[in-house]
C-alpha cells in the first residue's frame, strides 16, 4: 500500500493542466514506465470512466488502485495519495485568503500549462500508434474527433465514444491482436451491485432528507454530492454546478468563488479537490476543517461509488469477441478525442507566440524521446517561462 500511496502522491504533486493532462501523466508513470497494466487496458478503463458521471481520471486512478492493491484499500489510497497535495493547498489558501500576483508567479502557472501540452501531446502520440494501427481505426479516430470538435462539450465526448464502439463492431471485428487477458477486479459482482445501490439511494434520500430537515451536515452533503454525481466531462464542467449550490444562496461570494477557481486552475491534481476551499469558506457552518472534509468526501463519493459498481460487470464484458471489437472502436475513439482537447482547451489556453511553441515542443521531445519523468520536465519548463515572463 505504501508504493501505491507514493505513488499517486508523487502525482498528485505533479499532474499539472486538467483532467487530460492527468491522464497522459498517469498513462506515462503506470503504463509506461511501471506497467501496471498495458495500452488496450488502459484505454478500456479511460473509455468506462468517459461514460460515467464524476472526474474521470480520479475514476481511472482509483481503479488502478484497486486493481494494484487487490482490493478497496488500494483504491482509496490511490485516490487519498492524488487528492491530497490540491486539496491541502486549496485548503491553505482558504484560510490564507492568498493569491498569486507579479510577473514571476505569472510565468510560473503559464509554464505548468506548457508542461500539459507536452503531456497530452506525448498521450496522443504514443495512444495513436498503439490504439490505431490501421486505416480503419484511423478512421474511427477522426470521425470521433469530428464529432467532439463539432458538437463539443461532455455529451459530445459520450457520443464520440458510443459511435466509435458501433464502428468498431462493424470494422473491427476482424482484428488479430492478442486477446485481452483478465484484470481480476477484487470485487465481486454482488458487491458492484451493491455499491450502484449505495449510489443510487443517496442520491434519491439525501435531498429528500435535506428538505425534511435544517441540520446543516445534510445541506453540505447534498449539494456536493448532486454535483458530482450529476457531470460529465471532469472538473472543469461541475464548475457551473457548484456556482449554483453555493453562490445562489449565499454561502460563498462570486468574488472569493472565482479567485479559488483561478487557482484550482493553477494547482496540480483534480480540479474536483475545489470543493475544498469552498467547503473551507462556506457559511454558515460547517466550514474550516470539517466543511472542507465533507465537501471533498461527498464530491468525490458518487464517482468513486459508480466506478467500483460498474469495473466487475466491465471486465467480464471486454472479454467477450464482439465486447472486443467495440473497444477497438472506443480506444481509437479515445484517440481522437484526446487530439481535439490537445487543441483546445490544452494549446489554445497555453500557446500564445512562438516561444510558448518551443518550450511545449521542448517538453514534448523531452518527455518523448529523452524519456525525462514528468516531474523533471515540469521543473525545467516552469523554469524557463518564469525567466522569459521577467526578461
Amino acid at each position: 500500500m505504501k508504493s501505491i500511496f507514493v505513488t499517486f502522491l508523487k502525482l498528485g504533486l505533479t499532474s499539472f493542466g486538467g483532467p487530460v493532462a492527468h491522464l497522459g501523466y498517469f498513462r506515462d508513470e503506470l503504463v509506461i514506465r511501471q506497467r501496471w497494466i498495458d495500452e488496450a487496458e488502459y484505454a478500456d478503463l479511460v473509455a468506462l470512466c468517459q461514460f460515467l458521471p464524476g472526474p474521470a481520471s480520479s475514476q481511472v486512478g482509483f481503479a488502478l488502485g484497486l486493481l494494484r492493491g487487490n482490493g478497496l484499500r488500494g483504491g482509496l489510497v490511490a485516490w487519498l495519495g492524488f487528492t491530497l497535495p490540491s486539496a491541502v493547498i486549496l485548503f491553505a489558501f482558504a484560510l490564507a485568503a492568498t493569491t498569486f500576483s507579479g510577473p514571476l508567479a505569472q510565468g510560473f502557472l503559464h509554464g505548468l500549462k506548457l508542461v500539459a501540452v507536452a503531456v497530452v501531446a506525448q498521450a496522443v502520440w504514443g495512444m495513436a500508434r498503439t490504439l490505431t494501427p490501421d486505416f480503419q481505426r484511423m478512421l474511427i479516430a477522426f470521425v470521433a474527433a469530428v464529432i467532439t470538435a463539432l458538437l463539443g462539450g461532455a455529451l459530445a465526448q459520450i457520443a464520440a465514444i458510443a459511435i466509435g464502439a458501433l464502428l468498431g463492431l462493424t470494422l473491427c471485428r476482424s482484428d488479430n491482436s492478442q486477446a485481452r487477458t483478465r484484470l481480476h477486479y477484487p470485487q465481486s459482482r454482488y458487491a458492484g451491485t451493491i455499491a450502484l445501490l449505495i449510489f443510487a439511494v443517496l442520491l434519491v434520500l439525501i435531498p429528500i432528507a435535506r428538505n425534511a430537515s435544517d441540520y446543516p451536515l445534510l445541506t453540505i452533503f447534498d449539494a456536493f454530492y448532486r454535483s458530482g454525481a450529476l457531470v460529465f466531462g471532469g472538473g472543469h464542467v461541475v464548475l457551473p454546478l457548484l456556482q449554483a449550490e453555493v453562490v445562489a444562496p449565499g454561502w460563498v461570494t462570486d468574488q472569493s468563488f472565482l479567485a479559488g477557481y483561478g487557482l484550482a486552475q493553477a494547482v496540480p491534481g483534480p480540479l474536483f479537490a475545489f470543493a475544498a476551499y469552498l467547503g473551507a469558506i462556506a457559511q454558515p457552518a460547517p466550514n474550516a476543517l470539517g466543511g472542507a472534509l465533507c465537501a471533498i468526501v461527498c464530491i468525490f463519493l458518487p464517482g468513486l461509488l459508480l466506478v467500483y459498481g460498474m469495473l466487475p460487470f466491465w471486465d467480464a464484458l471486454r472479454m467477450r469477441p464482439l465486447a472486443q471489437a467495440a473497444m477497438r472502436g472506443t480506444n481509437a475513439a479515445v484517440v481522437g478525442i484526446l487530439a481535439v482537447a490537445l487543441y483546445s482547451p490544452v494549446c489554445t489556453s497555453a500557446i500564445f507566440n512562438w516561444r510558448d511553441g518551443v518550450l511545449a515542443l521542448g517538453g514534448f521531445v523531452l518527455l518523448t524521446y529523452f524519456k525525462l519523468p514528468s516531474w523533471i520536465v515540469v521543473a525545467l519548463l516552469a523554469s524557463a517561462a518564469m525567466i522569459i515572463a521577467l526578461v
